[in-house]
């Protein structure tokens, strides 16, 4: 039996692998128990509910996503490698899994809690990074509006995903050049 970080891992893993099977709802505690080989009362110890560790498993599957962005030394290409793992990590199963989430929330307080939760955590966002280098580098000026540039891309890549639009290397180019470098450089206006 896994002790540990292990055993967290399991069964966050668990989490995500029942909710892209059978979403939000069909999952159970047992099942995740169950399937990560772990006991109900250590999930409960961890988490008090099931909103809660769907909030937990998105959160490590954001983190091990975004330590997989490489760092190419310069800001456009880690904006291009940032959407490109995006579009890799935008797998049916997986916009299906959060589509699913997003319509179990507008009944369940707590999973709504959670997810909102989840999104609002600037440290998960996969640009947090890239853009901490950039500034560091001085590639990009402290008072750059990096706060929008999640916000921004990921609308512009819902909205592409909604439509049935290509999630492809011209999309990218076109919001990290046409979008995101210009939001970025443009001199704030003081007021």
């Amino acid at each position: 039996m896994a002790r540990g970080q292990e055993r967290e891992d399991a069964i966050l893993t668990s989490t995500v692998e029942l909710l892209g099977e059978l979403g939000y709802e069909a999952i159970t505690i047992d099942a995740v128990a169950a399937r990560a080989h772990a006991s109900k009362a250590t999930i409960y110890r961890r988490w008090r509910n099931k909103g809660e560790l769907v909030k937990a498993a998105l959160d490590a599957l954001d983190t091990r996503h975004n330590a997989t962005i490489p760092d190419t030394g310069a800001l456009r290409s880690d904006l291009a490698a940032v959407m490109e793992g995006l579009r890799d990590k935008a797998t049916a199963s997986y916009v299906a899994m959060i589509q699913g989430l997003v319509i179990a929330a507008r009944r369940d307080k707590a999973l709504a809690a959670s997810l909102r939760s989840h999104i609002e955590n600037d440290e998960l966002s996969p640009f947090r990074a890239v853009l901490r280098r950039a500034v560091e580098r001085k590639r990009l000026p402290t008072h750059a509006p990096t706060d929008l540039v999640h916000d921004v891309a990921e609308a512009m890549i819902l909205r592409q995903l909604q439509t049935g639009s290509p999630f492809d290397g011209r999309f990218i180019s076109r919001v990290v050049d046409d979008v995101l470098l210009p939001l970025l450089r443009r001199k704030r206006s003081r007021k």
